[in-house]
């Protein structure tokens, strides 16, 4: 909190005190959605290098400097942040790339970059003394707020809709949280949670309300820039539904840049499924934002009313990044190949941004000269239902060494090369 200065509304532009306790503008209601605003002079004088270069803080929380976080208890949180960012071993040769690297943030807590809006969330809610916290989800959310707050002692009540995969579902209720699920789409789920946060007085975790979780999501760019010693690639990819992470992705980069810790912000290639696509149909039509079908294997991504558009599009423009779709198949087939080829599990929604790199070469946005960052949002342990239709089931024989002789030489429908 140290070097916030006050919000910004997103519409009209109003600005407001550092103390103002609305999340969002109290003039444009609940679509004014704020900016938390930064003394950048005093900011720069000390983030630089060298205070990263001293930090043994390795977790989000060593970004606390340009957060709208109270340093308090932060040692006694999950440990979010500091995912390996790898440098690809096969698939950048696969597709030619100058350089790819992949931002596994399945490995966070909870399995899910949402750890990082879930653990700004959890701490403001202590701050402001809020003994009840609540969201809506299509899961990932739902699961780091109750993983989050579990671990800190702060009750939740998360609302999901019936759609949301099981494997989500029970992290949820291990975690403790009191579960409401909705008979409806992800919008139904959303206003019904707002009735009840407006009428309980609950805290807000809805990224798109509150501004402060922007500032969480941010530390995924933070990460990505620090890890490349502050030598960004071309690209950034990154899979999006309500708008709230590409938006955090665009955020960090432009903090860093406004304290000289790059000269650039990377294009943004923001990346969602043709069976949800609110923000590409209005990007490629040229129309305002229209509600959209939620008709996709890619779960955490599938909002048909994006609530925080204006920071979304943002990103992207002022990048001069590219929206871009991608089909459940192309989801699928990208799934297998990080799996194959990396090691690396994400869920539908999560390697969504892969698929959107593949899309992207094909159609000429993405050159073989430039290099890439792909940041794959959740594990796909999240949703094994899915991932098995990649796979299928796995070779059934009997205990005998004969069997398994004939089997591994001549291998199988889904085998690419023999094992012996």
């Amino acid at each position: 909190m140290k070097f916030v200065k006050g919000y910004r509304c997103t519409l009209c532009n109003g600005e407001y005190g550092k103390h103002e306790e609305s999340l969002t503008c109290p003039k444009c209601g609940e679509k004014g959605i704020l900016d938390v605003l930064y003394d950048y002079d005093a900011m720069k004088e000390v983030v630089n290098k060298d205070y990263f270069k001293n930090n043994k803080d390795y977790s989000m929380w060593r970004y606390l400097p340009m957060m709208s976080v109270v340093d308090e208890n932060l040692d006694k949180t999950l440990k979010v942040g500091w995912t390996p960012l790898y440098k690809s071993n096969s698939i950048k040769n696969l597709l030619g790339l100058k350089e790819l690297y992949i931002k596994d943030e399945g490995l966070n807590p909870t399995a899910s970059l949402k750890d990082r809006a879930s653990a700004v969330a959890v701490m403001k809610a202590i701050e402001k003394n809020q003994k009840v916290i609540s969201c809506s989800s299509t899961g990932n959310a739902a699961s780091s707020l109750a993983g989050n707050a579990a671990r800190m002692g702060v009750e939740t009540v998360i609302f999901v809709p019936k759609r949301a995969p099981i494997g989500k579902l029970t992290q949820l209720m291990i975690y403790g949280a009191n579960v409401v699920s909705v008979d409806g789409d992800y919008k139904d789920t959303f206003n019904l949670s707002k009735m009840a946060i407006d009428h309980f007085g609950w805290y807000n975790r809805n990224a798109a309300i509150n501004p402060h979780l922007v500032e969480g999501k941010k530390t995924v760019a933070l990460e990505i820039a620090e890890q490349l010693n502050f030598e960004l690639t071309d690209w950034v990819v990154v899979s999006v539904g309500d708008g709230c992470t590409i938006g955090g992705v665009y955020k960090g980069f432009y903090d860093l840049k406004m304290i000289g810790l790059i000269d650039k912000i990377p294009k943004i290639l923001g990346v969602q499924s043709d069976g949800c696509a609110p923000f590409c149909i209005s990007y490629f039509s040229g129309e305002p934002l229209k509600e959209s079908e939620e008709n996709t294997i890619a779960d955490s991504i599938a909002v048909g009313i994006p609530r925080n558009p204006v920071k979304a599009l943002r990103a992207v423009k002022e990048s001069n990044g590219v929206w871009i779709t991608v089909s459940d198949d192309e989801i699928l087939e990208a799934m297998s190949l990080l799996g194959k080829n990396e090691g690396v599990f994400g869920e539908p929604a999560g390697v969504a941004g892969m698929a959107g790199v593949i899309n992207a070469m094909n159609q000429g946005i993405i050159t073989k000269m430039e290099s890439v960052t792909v940041i794959i949002t959740g594990n796909g342990l999240k949703d094994t239902k899915n991932a098995l239709k990649t796979v299928g089931q796995p070779v059934l024989l009997k205990p005998n060494l004969d069997d398994l002789i004939y089997y591994l030489n001549n291998g199988s429908k889904k085998r690419t090369r023999r094992i012996i």
